[in-house]
């Protein structure tokens, strides 16, 4: 890891240097930074029967960048952007993922030289589910050097990297499951089983309780070598850890978002948006803190949430719409134009509390 350790060191260089400037093009930007860090995981891409560039699996397909083969057979995709690209833009994500279906490729990885991403095109989920890991060189605590290791020639011949995922697919929807049990309206199946192991709890005290509690549920991030790692992502830390980043029951000392519009991090009106079952859904965070959603207002995230759901999937009999944590449903732009969950200002806005 060292070799890699250096080789990020260069690109960390070269990105500052380079940062905003016209030159570093997309061909710039695959010379000075994909490249280099491709040889020092063990990639020859000299060698075409390693490294194809313009690979097109029949002379009518559209080219993606790179593709890295095992024993002659691709293995990856790599579709590349110049630096300073917005990796959000879902067009490029469309657009590698169409690459390797029409290929038969499991794992692509779009970049900007920088920024990471390591999707699993074969995963029977969204577009934006299909995404395993996100790094970016320059970020300090991002596991660089961990998540590109995955892509090295050695981990792909192994394939070492479809181990991590199904652990991490399996333990995401469970994750999932357990979050909308404490959803904004907390499970009835949930109230009569914590009853009946106290029966001389009401279901009112009992909802009301785990109205106040704060739940952990953290699932161990096995790294490459075979171990179980506490040093997650910031990615996986948020999705996993519901102590660090709670996702699971109502908001912590009762966070609204008229607490984030009173403590300055909102400025109404706030457009959100979510792309679910490859349709986009929007809303908007209104002044008076209510949402906006399909011309309806709803007074919590989560209700406007469910309720754009329930628009695309429906919902149960006797329900209104699915169980769903607008917290981590709803994204936002934040001043760099990067997508990122309510969530996060739910946690700033804690961290001020405290």
């Amino acid at each position: 890891m060292r070799e890699l350790k250096e080789a990020l060191d260069q690109v960390r260089s070269r990105i500052a240097r380079h940062s905003g400037s016209r030159q570093l093009n997309e061909e710039n930007t695959k010379a000075t930074l994909v490249e280099p860090v491709l040889r020092t995981l063990g990639w020859d891409v000299e060698d075409f029967e390693e490294v194809q560039r313009e690979y097109r699996r029949r002379s009518r397909d559209k080219p993606v960048d790179y593709a890295l083969l095992v024993l002659r057979v691709p293995r990856l995709f790599i579709e590349a952007k110049a630096l300073g690209q917005n990796l959000e833009d879902r067009r490029w994500a469309n657009q590698i993922m169409g690459y390797a279906a029409v290929a038969g490729v499991e794992w692509v990885v779009l970049t900007n030289g920088d920024e990471y991403r390591l999707y699993n095109a074969h995963a029977p989920v969204a577009v934006e589910d299909k995404l395993f890991r996100t790094i970016r060189v320059t970020q300090e605590q991002s596991p660089a050097e961990e998540t590109l290791g995955l892509l090295s020639k050695s981990r792909m011949e192994e394939n070492r990297i479809a181990v991590l995922w199904n652990a991490h697919y399996v333990d995401k929807q469970v994750h999932i499951a357990i979050e909308n049990l404490f959803a904004t309206d907390t499970d009835a199946g949930l109230i009569r089983l914590i009853k009946k192991q106290t029966p001389n709890l009401s279901p009112k005290e009992i909802r009301a309780s785990l109205a106040r509690a704060r739940l952990q549920l953290d699932f161990p991030v096995e790294t490459i070598s075979g171990t179980s790692s506490g040093k997650a992502t910031d990615r996986h830390r948020k999705s996993r850890n519901v102590s660090s980043e709670p996702k699971i029951g109502k908001p912590p000392v009762g966070i609204s978002v008229r607490n984030l519009i009173e403590a300055g991090l909102i400025r109404p009106p706030l457009d959100l948006e979510r792309t679910y079952k490859d349709r986009l859904l929007t809303a908007q965070i209104r002044n008076d803190g209510q949402i906006s959603c399909l011309g309806e207002t709803y007074d919590s995230l989560s209700n406007a949430a469910g309720m754009a759901r329930a628009s695309i999937i429906g919902t149960r009999p006797g329900r209104k719409y699915p169980q769903t944590n607008g917290w981590t449903f709803w994204r936002f732009k934040d001043a760099d134009g990067q997508l990122k969950e309510m969530d996060y200002l739910r946690q700033e806005c804690l961290e001020r509390k405290r």
